[in-house]
């Protein structure tokens, strides 16, 4: 990336010392400017405005103008040296190297790394590890960028500016990002630059009025038939059936893949109405997610309570990686004839919708056992109910001929 580099020495009028203006010194790269004093005056009827230079071959112009010059060279010379190391150059990196100012000046993707490895420290206590390489993944777009678009492997924070982010949001959805995604990797973006402004190491976001919109998107569920046909289902192998039964086993509670891998037994108790609860906390979120189980739910728990696995771990049920349980549904989809691209958050849709809301359980509730900090989140799931809508306007459409009947026979 070309930098368009200047240097100017003029006259300070504005800071006279017995008669003489101060002489500053300007440096201008890609059009932002950094000033500083030479800590020298002179008699404004003897400087050369076009030159830069003391009139005369006085000794005291002799002496300034050997000084001028010296600046003029060194902040060349630090220029060219920075420019060879394909760094990325400001006027005010010039000024303090010249002035002796050693104090690096932060990059971008060096104050993300701070956060990225700050945040590294703190998974398994604060931070769970998939949102520290959600980070990493943003890192890595990031320098992608840097790279195609600036042909920069960094670049400095005071650089940053609006247009960065859009030009960074363009990029993404050229490059296979989806909107929503992309708008997410933005909101990770704003976090890590809030943090550096905290730091003290840049005065103000400059994406802070950059607006993340989100699109709608449709939540894939199964319905009443299709959970219906995956429960009644016998699989010839047993891998199968494990599969099957964790992923109803999260239909019938509305656990993400992360939570139930975690269950523990103990995590299995009776709750306020003397039936069976599961007592835990939203890895996601950490906020309370406690579901008393519905029948179908704890036979699933009765029947591989004697599994080797789960007494060999001390787990509730046998489940593998999320990857091999994706990859069984697929399998399992197929067997059951059901269209739909079965994966491990279905079942957690399912519950929202299928079980719950459709069956009449205030979304207040369904809220709190989903584990949401916020009632908005839940309320998504209200959307895709589009029978249950039918249903109740049903009901209402009896209840209004009712009436008319009532009033007809009056």
């Amino acid at each position: 990336m070309k930098q368009n580099y200047s240097l100017l020495f003029w006259l300070n009028t504005s800071r006279m010392q017995l008669g003489k203006a101060a002489i500053y010194c300007r440096i201008t790269v890609n059009g932002k400017r950094a000033e500083l004093s030479v800590k020298k005056f002179v008699d404004p009827d003897k400087w050369i405005k076009k030159a830069g230079m003391v009139k005369g071959s006085s000794e005291e112009a002799r002496t300034i103008n050997n000084q001028l010059d010296f600046i003029r060279t060194a902040v060349y010379k630090i220029y060219v040296e920075q420019t060879s190391l394909e760094k990325f150059i400001t006027s005010d990196l010039l000024k303090n190297q010249l002035i002796g100012n050693t104090e690096k000046e932060k990059t971008f993707l060096e104050a993300f790394r701070y956060h990225n490895d700050q945040m590294k420290e703190l998974v398994g206590t604060d931070v769970v590890k998939s949102t520290h390489t959600k980070f990493e993944t943003v890192y890595k777009k990031c320098s992608d960028f840097l790279n195609i678009r600036f042909k920069k492997s960094d670049i400095y924070l005071k650089e940053l500016d609006y247009k960065f982010i859009t030009e960074f949001e363009h990029f993404l959805k050229t490059h296979g990002i989806a909107h929503n995604t992309a708008m997410k990797y933005i909101r990770n973006i704003k976090k890590v630059v809030n943090q550096t402004v905290l730091n003290g190491w840049l005065q103000q976001n400059p994406f802070a009025q950059f607006k993340c919109s989100t699109h709608e998107v449709r939540r894939e569920i199964l319905d009443q038939d299709e959970l219906t046909a995956l429960y009644n289902k016998d699989f010839k192998h047993q891998r199968l059936t494990e599969v099957r039964d964790i992923f109803l086993f999260c239909c019938f509670t509305g656990y993400a893949f992360i939570d139930v891998f975690k269950l523990h037994r103990n995590d299995v108790s009776k709750g306020i109405d003397g039936d069976s609860w599961i007592f835990t906390q939203r890895t996601k979120t950490n906020t309370v997610s406690n579901v008393p189980l519905l029948p179908q739910a704890e036979e699933i728990v009765l029947k591989y309570k004697n599994h080797p696995k789960c007494i060999q771990t001390g787990k509730l049920l046998p489940v593998n990686s999320n990857q091999k349980m994706n990859a069984y549904l697929k399998e399992i989809a197929s067997i059951c004839g059901i269209k739909k691209e079965l994966t491990m958050h279905i079942a957690r849709h399912t519950f929202a919708t299928t079980v719950t809301l459709s069956n009449g359980v205030p979304i207040e509730t369904v809220s709190k056992m989903l584990g949401h900090k916020k009632m908005v989140t839940t309320q998504i799931y209200a959307k895709v109910l589009e029978h249950k809508v039918s249903e109740d306007m049903q009901q209402l459409k009896r209840k209004f001929t009712l009436k008319k009947l009532q009033i007809s026979g009056t």
